[in-house]
């Protein structure tokens, strides 16, 4: 499927600010099913310095500065990207606990990079509570991929989407009292769940297509940037799932970028020097199917 991005980020500040500095991950980054054609990053006012880089995970990354006065800033970004089928589940993957185990002892290079995800993160501090809540979709010799999916159902089924009840930082032990979030907060509930077992679990930022096929529901989280977990499976490799939509990720999902948690990919981030003492924020994602693009 080949799909077109527009995501417009508007800052007004009650003041002028001399400047500010900013870190954007929106370029969808190169995957083994999906090929970003073309990215273009608009930012008005025009950066004083600009510089583009790859950050440790092998994400794209642009950093920028802006000098005042000004009172509004747009960071436009526009992307056509190809994403292709997912690969077929396997119909017997390892257990759940195998593959704990082998993240523990194995020490080849693919185990070994899996294993950076199996530990504590700035947004994501796993507890006897969030492994409590996990553990019913993990009895012992359950497959992998059937327990993950057990896990996303349930997160599915437990909380409310409810924009505003939460910020990016909010703990993953408040969600899971208050059993409520946006899609951020439930991967990160889900990170912290695989996790506090000695799995491996990434967080994941992306898109969802804006627009479903006709007679297909729309899905939770479409109309804004999107976030959902990915575990390591042993022998086959990463599964992205969704459990704002009890979904196993598919070709309808773009991924910009991927990290420990959203403070290792946040679409943008920085620091401003001056403005007041309060902002608004403005923020659209439009993601559309397009027709076979060409690079």
């Amino acid at each position: 499927m080949n799909f077109r991005i527009v995501h417009r980020t508007a800052y007004k500040y009650d003041t002028p600010v001399t400047r500010c500095r900013n870190e954007a991950h929106l370029r969808p980054r190169e995957t083994q099913r999906q090929h970003c054609v073309s990215s273009e990053l608009v930012v008005d006012p025009s950066p004083t310095s600009w510089s583009e880089r790859t950050d440790f995970f092998g994400n794209p990354v642009v950093s920028f500065a802006v000098d005042g006065p000004f009172r509004e800033l747009t960071v436009t970004s526009t992307s056509s990207v190809s994403v292709a089928a997912r690969r077929s589940l396997p119909t017997d993957g390892p257990t759940w606990d195998g593959a704990r185990d082998q993240l523990a002892n194995d020490l080849t290079p693919e185990l070994l990079a899996a294993r950076e995800f199996c530990f504590d993160s700035p947004l994501v501090t796993t507890s006897s509570a969030i492994r409590a809540y996990a553990e019913p979709s993990f009895p012992g010799g359950r497959p992998l991929i059937h327990a993950v999916a057990d896990l996303t159902e349930r997160i599915f089924q437990d909380f409310v989407y409810d924009p505003g009840f939460t910020t990016v930082t909010t703990p993953v032990e408040e969600v899971l009292g208050y059993r409520r979030g946006v899609c951020q907060d439930f991967a990160h509930l889900a990170v912290g769940c695989l996790r506090s077992l000695g799995l491996a679990a990434r967080y994941v930022s992306g898109y969802l297509e804006t627009s479903p096929p006709p007679g297909q529901e729309r899905l939770i989280g479409a109309d804004a940037s999107h976030a959902w977990p990915s575990v390591f499976v042993p022998r086959w490799g990463w599964l992205d799932v969704d459990p704002t939509n009890n979904k196993i990720v598919g070709p309808t999902y773009v991924t910009t970028a991927w990290g420990r948690d959203y403070s290792d990919v946040s679409p943008l981030k920085g620091i401003v020097f001056g403005g007041g003492g309060s902002h608004t924020l403005d923020v659209a994602v439009d993601v559309t199917r397009s027709a076979p693009l060409e690079a």
